[in-house]
């Protein structure tokens, strides 16, 4: 049933509280000299009695629609609702809307969807871009968010250094022979985190990468190369690039009866949903997506307003181009086996009288 409330117009908000339309209009849109008090008593007012701004009524006024695009690789991946999820708490937080389009894992199906957004009229757009995307043509203000190594980036997660924590951290824990898992060798993001890994590690430490999809990997013979082989061959730990490889290996190893982290440590990236549930819970890499998140959205709204109406794009910078991660240490890494049995004798030693 429709609400027998009538719409609350600007006159009706200037009548209550005795004021110019001009006024109410300058208090609402931050524009024109109104003390705070003003402001503050006008937006109270606005609030009691119900009144919606109108989008189409700011187009007619602004030029523009009060609307963000943002463009997704590919939304069936469990990371990237989270990043759709962050930039529209900071749209919605700036008065904005958006409106999002998912590329499906396709580079052509992430530009069609670029076109798509500006036959909508977007004022700007969030991309985080498949590789081979092309964002040069974009006739509004773009905010891309891949790796601080992508040209063209305006802000990410530090992902060589997030890398760097976890290859640290396993080097701690007395690993010396580490498995890198891979998906895509084109990725920015995978190669600055698997970068990362190997400068934690340092050089005493061996690596092997298998840029893979199935956890296996043909050797030189034709063969095929499980994980368990790789334990028997002295590799005591998998750092995967993503929580869905970690995942991968995990069970690939425990279907091989590896038992991890006691004879295998695993780690991932990004802090899915399910990696803190999953047994044994997963170590990974978590990202500020909110902090991210408000730093591309108001870098955005920055150039958009920096571009005025003739809607020339414009670079957009963030304040800061890469925002730290942080390692979460969860069931899934421990000490090596010879590490775990030094560290019992070392207190059985010293609790002996």
């Amino acid at each position: 049933m429709a609400s027998s409330r009538p719409a609350t117009n600007l006159s009706a908000i200037a009548a209550a509280l005795g004021v110019s339309v001009a006024t109410v209009s300058n208090a609402l849109s931050g524009k024109g000299r109104v003390s705070p008090d003003l402001v503050e008593r006008i937006r109270t007012t606005a609030s009691e009695l119900g009144y919606v701004p109108s989008s189409a009524g700011r187009a007619l006024r602004t030029g523009r629609s009060g609307v963000l695009g943002l463009v997704l690789p590919d939304i069936a991946n469990p990371l990237f609702p989270q990043i759709a999820q962050a930039i529209e708490k900071a749209a919605v937080s700036a008065g904005y809307g958006v409106l999002i389009a998912d590329a499906r894992g396709e580079i052509a199906m992430q530009t069609d969807a670029i076109n798509r957004l500006i036959e909508r009229g977007v004022d700007g757009m969030v991309i985080v871009p498949r590789r081979g995307t092309r964002i040069s043509g974009v006739d509004c203000p773009v905010a891309i968010i891949d790796s601080p190594s992508t040209p063209g980036n305006t802000v990410a997660a530090d992902h060589w250094d997030g890398g760097r924590q976890v290859g640290d951290y396993l080097a701690s824990l007395g690993h010396r022979k580490v498995v890198l898992v891979g998906k895509n060798r084109d990725s920015n993001v995978q190669n600055d985190r698997l970068g990362g890994i190997r400068d934690g590690l340092g050089k005493a430490c061996v690596t092997r990468t298998l840029w893979i999809d199935s956890i296996e990997e043909a050797d030189g013979a034709g063969c095929r190369l499980g994980l368990a082989d790789l334990v028997a061959d002295g590799f005591t730990a998998f750092a995967a690039i993503s929580d869905l490889h970690a995942l991968r290996a995990l069970t690939e190893l425990q279907r091989e009866g590896i038992e991890v982290p006691e004879e295998a440590s695993v780690t991932g990236f990004d802090d899915l949903i399910f990696s803190a549930v999953v047994t044994p819970p997963l170590t990974t890499m978590r990202m500020d997506m909110g902090r991210i998140a408000d730093l591309a959205v108001g870098a955005l709204l920055r150039a958009i307003d920096s571009a005025g109406d003739n809607g020339v794009a414009i670079d957009v910078t963030a304040e800061i181009s890469k925002v730290p991660m942080a390692l979460i240490m969860r069931g899934s890494t421990g000490k090596t086996k010879h590490d775990a049995i030094e560290a019992k004798k070392t207190t059985a030693g010293e609790l002996t009288p």
